[in-house]
This record gives structure tokens, sequence and C-alpha cells, in this order.
């Protein structure tokens, strides 16, 4: 039995093999553990890169964070090292709240992720304009949802057909205590770094925000106020999201725990 995912489903090449060497650059090793990192957009990767920097010998901690956005490549396995692994883990998230994070994060500030989603758009959209549920329902187009590492589905970086283990985000303690006791990895907050996150902000749940536009809620955050994850969404949006996450949802139900999704 194949030990990858997608490397049995092609008869091309495996150096030609798209679906196989998207999860392969998408993957780290740990050099240490002889372990392998898959890591995915909005799934607390920054904080995983980090600590993998740091227990690869790269850097020295977090003063030095910003140098993992020039080497996502630096650590790609082999394919050697990827067959050799004795242990392989993975970050899952709840669908609803990767949208949402991406949504409040990358459309929200305006960086360059919503920039390249304007020009696919053929730029008929202004970011100021867009709205959450402008931007949900413009993903059951397939281009568009393929067309960023930070919305496209989950399951496309997963490298392995099984992993040691599978943790989520919603449950991230017990990713760092059992990292830390399997493969003796200290994992290195980077939210400090990236200031990605909504934990320091009032979360708002007083109304319906899937149509706020990105700029009023810009302003919100400026107030040191964010609409909570669950305040953008509809019914609609919701079966939106499962029906074009449909896999991910799958995958999540399956490692993870399912009460832990955000609907």
């Amino acid at each position: 039995m194949s030990l990858f995912k997608y490397s049995s489903g092609s008869q091309l090449s495996l150096p030609k093999n798209d679906q196989h060497q998207f999860a392969m650059q998408h993957a780290m090793t740990l050099f240490h553990a002889n372990a392998i990192y898959s890591f995915i957009p909005k799934n607390g990767c920054s904080t995983m890169r980090l600590s993998v920097a740091v227990a690869n010998g790269c850097i020295d901690g977090i003063e030095q964070g910003h140098w993992i956005h020039n080497n996502n490549g630096t650590f790609i396995p082999s394919l050697a090292e990827a067959v050799r692994a004795n242990y392989k883990f993975v970050v899952l998230r709840c669908p609803f709240r990767r949208l949402a994070s991406v949504f409040l994060d990358k459309f929200v500030a305006k960086e360059i992720n919503a920039w390249m989603y304007r020009d696919v758009l053929n730029r008929n959209i202004e970011l100021d304009d867009l709205t959450f549920e402008s931007f949900v329902l413009s993903l059951q187009k397939k281009d568009i949802l393929n067309s960023d590492i930070h919305w496209c589905q989950q399951s496309d970086f997963l490298l392995y057909k099984e992993y040691s283990d599978y943790f989520s985000l919603e449950n991230f303690s017990k990713a760092i205590s059992t990292l830390k006791e399997k493969i003796s990895l200290d994992v290195i907050d980077a939210r400090p770094l990236t200031m990605h996150g909504i934990d320091g902000y009032e979360l708002l749940d007083d109304k319906d925000y899937s149509q706020i536009n990105a700029f009023d809620i810009s302003i919100l955050k400026r107030q040191g106020k964010c609409p909570s994850p669950a305040s953008l969404y509809t019914p609609k949006l919701i079966e939106v999201v499962k029906r074009v996450y449909a896999k991910d949802f799958t995958l999540y139900k399956k490692r993870c725990d399912a009460r832990d999704l955000l609907f």
C-alpha cells in the first residue's frame, strides 16, 4: 500500500504530479526527531513554522521570527526523508473558523492575498466594499476556491494517507503537550509576532455582520472591536461552506472532535 496520498493516483512521474508536489511543498522536516509536519495556512502555521525553525537550529526565537516568511521551502523534505519519517503530524481547523479568520485578517487588512483575489475577479470589486457574504459565495467557483493557499481546501495539503497525529487548532493545547512528549518539540506562540488573531479584540455578536463591508470592519478593529466568527454566518452561508468544503468537514469529523465545529 502506498504511503502517500496522491502518488498512486497518477501515472505521471512524481516530480510532475501536481497534487503530490503541492503537498510536499507544504511539508517541513524536523531533523532532530525524524518527523514531518504538514502545514496548512490559517491553522496556526506561523506558530508551528516558528517552532520548527527554532528546533532545526536556524533561529533563536521569536525575536528573529520574520525569518519564517522567506523560508517556507527551507525544510521541505526529500522523498527519502518523507518515506523514512518516524512521526508525521498536521493541524486541522474548523472550516467555518478558518474562513472567518481569512476574511477578518487578510481582507480587512488588505494584505497581498486580498489584492490577488481582486485580480482573479478581474478587478470587478473594491476591497473596501467586499463583505464576508460576497467572499464566501464567490468560493463556489473552483478557480476562486483554488486561487490561494489561505482558503483552498485543507485536505489538499495532506501528504500522507495516514498521520501519526491529527491535531485541531480548537484544541491546540493537546498539540503542545503531545509534541513535547513525543518529539521534544517546544511550541512557540507566534501571535505576538504576526498579530493575525482576534484574541485581543472585544468580539461582537450583537447583529449579523455577514454583509458589513471590510472597510467598516477595519474601523471597528481600530476601536479594539471585531465581529465574532459566528456573527459572520447566516444559515445560507453555513450551507454553502458545508458544500464547498465537504471534504474538509469529513476529514475534521473523522480525525478531530466534531463538537468543536462552529456550527
